[in-house]
């Protein structure tokens, strides 16, 4: 019963990701983006655990969750400020008509 039950989890869970990877590639924005990867990340580490309920190894898989976990919410942090820092292009082009050092 344990087997049917974890084979039914692990599938709906990675069939729920197919949605995400919509937002992923047609996201308005970099945050967008970010949400999606982290979000598939999420859904990973709780398949890892997953995993290791099948192969009844449940402590070896949940070092891996907990690990990849980590590395998916360090990862999204950095680059988060990343792109939160960084301006775009129209926005440097704006800064610098406000100085005159452009003309229109």
């Amino acid at each position: 019963m344990t087997e049917w039950f974890a084979i039914v989890m692990g599938t709906s869970l990675f069939v729920l990701m197919i949605p995400v990877i919509y937002r992923i590639c047609k996201g308005p924005t970099g945050f967008d983006r970010i949400l999606g990867v982290n979000v598939i990340g999420t859904k990973t580490a709780v398949l890892l655990v997953i995993i290791g309920t099948l192969y009844e190894r449940v402590e070896m898989f949940v070092d891996f969750a907990l690990t990849y976990a980590l590395l998916n919410f360090v990862a999204a942090i950095i680059v988060s400020r990343y792109l939160n820092r960084t301006i775009s292009l129209k926005e440097m082009e704006a800064r610098e008509k406000e100085k005159g050092r452009i003309k229109a």
